[in-house]
């Protein structure tokens, strides 16, 4: 039985390989949409008998991420890592797996990022071989090749969810208490400038969504972000910042959106991440008439999140001081929400007030 699979397995790429290579000698517009019918006119006399799902596999290989573009398609999966063509891991459910899947060799998992980041302008190559990109549904792509990876081609891409959680969700799912909901709706309803704190993938900007979510829908909200994720209701205008162009032009920072930002006549400010010098002008408007906003950061706990967001502020010049930033930080911030992740849960650890005197547990 072994042996039959094999051969048939062989005969399944040997058609995915012919077909693709006829699609590609026509003059067929590359996309799904204008793709999929040429695909399936030449696979009527390529190989009448094959399956639907060999003209999944050409579609994905012409114009998707290649082996791993099924993984997209189900709604368990929120991050897919690609370490090398034969090693791709996913995340179901908070809980990291290795897959099956694999790719031809290094080449094919450049090539399936090149054709995700071509409609978008960039480019990965040795020249320029740090990429971060917004996919066009909102996902988080990042990918890293030689030299700088040494085994070869590193990608990351955290997927977008498309329907976000409000506060009553995180009671329902055990990630915070009632108790804790009721400070945060409150804290949101006093105009309490919040910040989110925790480690990578503890649901940080989740937390920020279903924060923001809960504003008064009236309020004018400017967002700020790396790499636009934020969706929540009401008067929201959305910023995101921007990399240098292959020729090292065009850079628009998360500094420049939030002195932008203070421009536009906000209520409130919510910027998605802090990690530079744009801690330093979001701690200003928190101190000049913005209450309300929020941010998060990357931190282990409510007290290292203070040090971290003053020396991320201390990073702006060397005309910054310290006395005064860390008096301004700690007038500016009311909370901080600090978020853990254990055994694939994530939960609010702790919510902490903050005062000249560092912080404190709030009581919920």
């Amino acid at each position: 039985m072994a042996p039959l699979l094999g051969r048939s397995l062989e005969v399944a790429v040997a058609v995915v390989d012919r077909v693709l290579r006829r699609v590609l000698e026509s003059d067929i517009e590359l996309s799904r949409e204008g793709a999929e019918a040429e695909v399936r006119r030449i696979m009527s006399f390529e190989s009448p008998l094959a399956s639907p799902q060999t003209v999944d596999a050409v579609m994905d290989n012409l114009v998707g991420m290649g082996p791993i573009e099924p993984l997209f398609r189900d709604p368990t999966v929120s991050d897919v890592f690609v370490n090398g063509p034969d090693e791709v891991w996913v995340e179901r459910r908070g809980v990291l797996e290795r897959t099956d899947i694999v790719f031809a060799d290094d080449a094919a998992v450049l090539a399936a990022v090149e054709r995700t980041i071509a409609p978008l302008g960039l480019r990965l190559d040795r020249a320029s071989p740090l990429l971060s990109a917004r996919l066009p549904d909102g996902s988080r792509l990042h990918a890293v090749v030689p030299p700088v990876s040494v085994g070869g081609p590193i990608v990351a891409i955290r997927r977008f969810t498309a329907v976000a959680p409000d506060l009553d969700t995180f009671v329902e799912w055990g990630s915070m208490t009632p108790g804790q909901r009721g400070l945060l709706e409150r804290a949101v309803e006093d105009r309490l400038n919040i910040v989110v704190s925790g480690a990578a993938g503890a649901g940080k900007t989740t937390l920020l969504n279903a924060l923001a979510a809960a504003c008064p829908p009236e309020e004018r909200m400017v967002t700020i972000e790396d790499a636009a994720e934020l969706r929540f209701p009401g008067h929201v205008v959305r910023l995101e910042a921007r990399p240098p162009n292959a020729e090292g032009r065009g850079q628009v920072t998360l500094a420049d959106l939030v002195r932008t930002a203070l421009r536009l006549r906000p209520d409130r400010i919510i910027v998605g991440e802090v990690r530079g010098p744009e801690t330093l002008d979001m701690i200003s408007a928190m101190n000049t008439g913005h209450d309300g906003s929020l941010s998060t950061v990357h931190a282990n706990g409510p007290e290292d999140a203070l040090w971290r967001l003053e020396t991320l502020a201390l990073s702006a010049g060397d005309n910054v001081g310290e006395t005064a930033v860390r008096r301004q930080l700690r007038s500016g911030v009311d909370l901080i929400v600090h978020l853990s992740r254990r055994d694939a849960r994530r939960r609010v650890e702790v919510i902490a007030e903050v005062d000249q005197e560092g912080c404190r547990e709030a009581p919920c």
